[in-house]
């Protein structure tokens, strides 16, 4: 199956990614590599075959959950480009709060 240029420029624009036209040709190839091998995939017989969703057995491998040490405030903020009382200083993106839906 072969995944054109077009189709490529399409999911690009989707994600919003700006892709050069080298990147388009490889990506339209390898794609188009990956459906064909999966055209070789539709004849295998899977009767009794269990869904999975992981390869792995393991599930919920969970670690101890203890507190330990963390990088020090002042560690953390030294190559930020502002700080404010001990937290990191973004610009405002949200002008007015009373556009915020937010249920209480």
């Amino acid at each position: 199956m072969q995944i054109g240029k077009e189709e490529i420029e399409h999911v690009a624009k989707l994600a919003r990614l700006e892709i050069s036209e080298a990147e388009r040709e490889a990506f339209s190839q390898q794609l188009s590599s990956i459906l064909t091998y999966m055209e070789k995939l539709k004849p295998v017989n899977t009767d009794g075959v269990e869904p999975t969703a992981t390869v792995l057995e393991q599930t919920n491998v969970f670690r101890e959950d203890k507190a330990r040490a963390c990088l020090p405030v002042e560690k953390a903020l030294a190559n930020a480009p502002e700080s404010e009382a001990g937290h990191f200083r973004v610009p405002r993106i949200l002008e007015d709060r009373s556009s915020l839906h937010v249920k209480r």
